[in-house]
């Protein structure tokens, strides 16, 4: 028989059953003791468990002592059942994984039935005791020996139980339903992986019969920050006890101690020691009654908005942000300490000073490490109801508010709102509220906002999904209780043109932009520039900070194997959508985070004068005066070669100002020549030692013309290694073909495809395949949107039709050459002309190919991913030298973690292998590659700029792979000479790439030298 559940889980007006009311969140320690263990009881560990289909499968008495459940299976808890084998896998971003029916869910709607026993002595009996449970989705039913204590649910939120008159001495049984939808599930639409289950951790805190129940920190400051008061407001379990107050130093040392009256205590502190994300310096509040004591970390510190500008102690901050999931590929939503300290400690290693808990609390002490640590947090509601764009009959324009403007979600997103403030409300890294994400506008907002700003008066409030109205209920909107003017992925004209309105009065800040999806972002320097030019301007957070995806094993070649949406089956899904961090699922870094990392390097660096060595150094920290945090180290380079180097130590350059210094070098007379100084950490830091590089600039000092000597060690001059000296230079031509002949190569140049079809170079095959025209790449994920332009006008399938080839013999001052003129058309089939291209090749006695190629853009068509040549060469060729910007990949776009120099590598190292595969690995501004085979180097040079590409995989195993294990290498090795690649940008979820970075010119020049080395020479 079924058991019976009373349908809470269904019922707006019953979200929650025999919960205590909110509070903010602690531990308490016995006062004897100062250990947390004393008075908190883990329920963590191995549970019975049992998965059902649906509720009428449940056992009707399993939550009974004495239910027999030896054949039920053990589940560690906390977990996600879905990463256990139960149910399966599913990632949806905004659509409903159930029909829009609210507030009803699926009958068959999954369950999960756990069971544990504990212990509880005499003494815990005397006392009153609370069943924690920090986070369950979606909602849940709890009974403690048989008896029904209450439901539950807002599954990223706290529930606490009073279970004191149910328990015995001895052995107790904890018996908790999880449902895997419920009403909750319509407000939880949040884009991530759907998992299910007891995530965060169960306990039980055993408190006195009379104890403090809440309390809410306050740090009022003056004017100027030299005074400042901690105010403490105290609430009780039933009356007021006898309550001590001790503030100690952020030294340790005891200020003060004082009783509480009425509920009330307050210290005034004359030279507060403020905390702000740099120095993130904490006083500790001890809280003692006559059997408890309870310790809270106390950050003082004051946020205010004035004349549009947020103010954070009276400096104007900037925000280098980050949206961050609970999310691992093993324990899914299941974040240990361990866990998060590694997020935390990459977050300062790569210069982040701000998180979005996107898009729900976090678990309770996440926030206290940040307060630690150091990050400014905006500290967001369990909300996102974004479904609702998705109706047949709805859009992101009329529905989009359907359930915000629904009158059951007044209480429903209020009550998330309150659990959200109150849990929170004595962290000091959290300076902002979010009301939740993507849920549209109405009443439901207004009422829960106008609560946050009456609660907390301290802090902004913050909610993106106020700039979307929906159609009808324009004007109707109360923003008033909004401090800020918030938007994701907003075109930087876009932002100009908000900020140079003089009616619009509030801040401004990104919530989530440049989408980090794959080979991307591309243009986060662009936003940047505004950010650090517009006061108004506070800043933004990249989304996202991880991959979400699952762990599925080992594949043959030792990858981990990750699965996205759509790989376990499920319906609906958005396939790698979720596939979009700057660091990879296990937290590998990516090119992406090394790229924002160097965005927001803590100084930037400007040339003054290149002859004198005068340059200005910006500190773009918002408090710390670089002396204490950093040094300088810079080294003169003169083609690829270091000719001076230096330290400077002592930078006395205040935050938020600059400075300009004279570095002491000679400048050679000629030379391509550039300045790279590194920003270099001075002292331990707790997830930083003493000599991190935190970030570096480049200037030009000289722009030489590159000359074919760039480093003694690594490049010989050209001259002495290449094939022969002027010799006999001889071609013939059939209708077909032309084949030049020197005296140790042979060339097949194919007039029906416009290029060399066989290069033989001392009888050693050059070209395995024909040398393609190529302006197609393996679109990146922020190529979802264009991609699809292009394979309309079917740049993925062109063609090359070659209207007149011929070959002339001509004598120059340097001797005997072979010219080849054509003209040609790249097309594809039932489409016009792309390219119209007039081509010359001329080879010399010693073998070199000088190509130059004039192309005319159809520019009715859309703008190209690259335009080159595409080179099948042996798959002996296997090492790399280049010119140009390294060692990172690197783009029009996204080079800001690279920088101009000579690089050698190994071909297999070259490539990012992105879960999701796509074009990666190119380098712009290059001047010089050599491809390498320890017998004859291929040397690729030219007077201007051009990118490269060297890889195991074609374009076309990487465009058509849907999972970087299924990749199968080319038999070549595969070389891409382009003249220009188009940039990157973040289109997967943000505007489309700027036209700067765009191929879209409609005339195309590019000239390069293909020359053959003898290394045996």
């Amino acid at each position: 028989m079924a058991i019976k559940l009373p349908k809470y889980y269904e019922d707006p007006k019953q979200l929650h059953v025999g919960t205590m009311p909110n509070r903010a969140y602690y531990i308490p320690h016995d006062k004897s003791s100062n250990e947390d263990n004393e008075r908190k009881q883990l329920l963590n560990g191995i549970w019975k468990f049992r998965y059902y289909n649906n509720r009428f499968e449940i056992d009707d008495d399993f939550f009974l002592p004495s239910f027999d459940s030896s054949t039920f299976d053990q589940l560690p808890v906390p977990s996600c059942w879905q990463n256990h084998g139960y149910d399966r896998h599913q990632y949806t971003n905004v659509r409903f994984p159930f029909p829009y029916d609210i507030p009803y869910v699926p009958d068959q709607n999954p369950c999960g039935a756990y069971i544990r026993t504990f212990e509880v002595t005499k003494e815990q009996l005397e006392q009153r005791n609370y069943l924690n449970f920090e986070g369950v989705d979606s909602c849940y039913y709890v009974w403690v020996n048989g008896k029904f204590i209450g439901f539950s649910q807002v599954s990223h939120s706290t529930s606490e139980f009073d279970i004191t008159d149910v328990l015995v001495e001895g052995e107790n049984t904890l018996a908790v339903l999880v449902l895997k939808w419920c009403l909750g599930s319509y407000y939880e639409d949040q884009d991530k992986f759907r998992m299910s289950g007891i995530f965060r951790d169960v306990y039980i805190l055993t408190r006195s019969r009379e104890h403090i129940r809440d309390f809410f920190i306050k740090t009022p400051l003056n004017e100027d920050l030299t005074k400042a008061k901690v105010t403490v407001e105290l609430e009780y379990l039933n009356q007021e006890i006898d309550t001590k107050a001790s503030l100690y130093s952020p030294d340790g040392e005891l200020l003060e101690s004082k009783s509480a009256k009425g509920g009330y205590v307050e210290f005034e502190i004359s030279k507060p020691i403020l905390w702000n994300a740099e120095s993130p310096n904490l006083y500790t509040l001890v809280l003692e009654t006559e059997e408890e004591s309870i310790k809270q970390k106390v950050g003082i510190r004051k946020i205010e908005i004035k004349n549009s500008i947020i103010y954070f102690n009276n400096v104007a901050i900037k925000l280098k942000g980050v949206n961050r999931h609970d999310s691992d590929p093993v324990t899914g939503y299941t974040i240990s300490r361990e866990q998060a300290l590694k997020d935390l400690s990459l977050m300062k290693q790569h210069n982040v000073n701000a998180i979005r808990t996107s898009h729900y609390p976090n678990a309770p002490w996440f926030l206290e490490l940040c307060d630690e640590y150091g990050f400014y947090v905006i500290g967001e509601a369990d909300v996102e109801c974004h479904g609702a764009t998705e109706l047949y009959s709805g859009s992101w324009e009329t529905s989009y508010g359907d359930i915000a403007r629904r009158e059951i979600s007044n209480d429903i997103i209020l009550d998330r709102q309150q659990r959200n403030v109150i849990r929170d409300k004595n962290r000091p890294c959290i300076f902002m509220w979010s009301l939740g994400n993507e849920a549209g506008w109405g009443k439901s907002f207004e009422l829960a906002g106008k609560w946050v700003k009456s609660y907390d008066d301290t802090r902004l409030v913050h909610y993106e999904g106020s700039v979307h109205i929906d159609k009808g209920f324009e004007g109707q909107e109360d923003l008033s209780m909004l401090d800020v003017h918030s938007t994701m992925y907003d075109p930087i004209e876009n932002i100009e043109k908000y900020l140079a309105d003089e009616n619009n009065k509030k801040p401004y800040i990104l919530c989530e932009f440049v989408h980090a999806m794959g080979n991307g972002p591309g243009d986060i320097e662009d936003y940047f520039e505004v950010i650090y030019r517009e006061d108004r301007f506070v800043g933004g957070f990249v989304w996202e900070w991880c991959d979400h995806a699952i762990d599925i094993g080992v594949a043959p070649d030792g990858r981990r194997k990750y699965a996205y949406g759509g790989d376990s089956g499920e319906y609906p899904h958005d396939g790698n959508f979720c596939v979009d961090g700057l660091v990879f699922p296990d937290r590998t870094v990516s090119s992406s985070l090394l790229e924002y990392k160097n965005v927001i390097r803590p100084v930037r660096a400007s040339l003054v004068n290149a002859e004198t060595g005068e340059i200005t150094l910006e500190n773009k920290l918002d408090f710390t005066n670089l002396k204490d945090y950093l040094y300088l180290t810079y080294e003169l380079v003169c083609n690829g070669e270091v000719i001076h180097d230096g330290t400077i130590m002592d930078l006395d350059i205040p935050a938020k100002t600059s400075k300009t210094i004279k570095l002491s070098y000679d400048l050679k007379e000629s030379g391509v020549t550039f300045l790279n100084l590194h920003y270099i950490q001075k002292l331990d830091l707790p997830f930083t030692k003493q000599g991190h590089d935190l970030g570096f600039d480049q200037l030009k000092l000289r722009d030489d013309v590159y000359q074919a000597k760039l480093d003694e060690v690594y490049l010989q001059k050209l001259q002495t290694k290449t094939l022969g000296q002027e010799k006999d230079l001889s071609f013939k031509e059939t209708e077909d073909k032309i084949t030049v002949t020197g005296d140790n190569f042979r060339y097949v140049f194919n007039k029906m495809l416009g290029t060399f079809e066989s290069v033989v170079v001392n009888q050693r095959v050059i070209l395995e395949k024909p040398m393609e025209f190529n302006i197609w790449r393996a679109p990146t994920d922020n190529d979802r949107n264009i991609k699809n332009e292009w394979i309309h006008a079917g740049y993925d399938r062109h063609t090359v039709r070659v209207y007149e080839a011929s070959a002339s013999q001509e004598n120059t001052k340097d001797g005997n050459t072979v010219v080849i003129k054509a003209k040609l058309a790249i097309a594809a089939i039932q489409r016009e002309h792309i390219l119209d291209i007039d081509a010359i090749w001329t080879i010399d006695c010693a073998g070199r190919i000088q190509i130059k190629l004039d192309a005319i853009r159809n520019t009715a068509m859309p703008y190209l991913p690259r335009f080159g040549l595409r080179l099948f060469m042996p798959k002996s060729y296997q090492t790399v030298d280049y010119f140009g910007y390294g060692p990172l990949n690197s783009y029009l776009d996204k080079r800001r973690a690279s920088y101009i120099g000579l690089f050698h590598a190994r071909i297999d190292q070259l490539h990012e292998d992105f879960i999701k595969p796509q074009e990666n690995s190119s380098h712009c501004g290059c001047q010089f590659v050599r491809v390498e085979n320890k017998d004859i180097n291929l040397v690729v040079t030219s007077n201007k700029d051009f990118s490269f590409n060297a890889s195991e995989y074609t374009q076309e195993e990487l465009g058509t792979k849907a999972h970087n294990y299924e990749l199968e290498k080319s038999p070549y090795t595969v070389v891409c000479l382009d003249y220009k690649m188009s940039g990157i940008g973040s289109n997967s979820c943000g505007p489309e790439l700027a036209h700067k970075y765009r191929l879209e010119e409609a005339e195309i020049h590019f000239e390069i030298m293909l020359e053959f080395e003898d290394i045996n020479k």
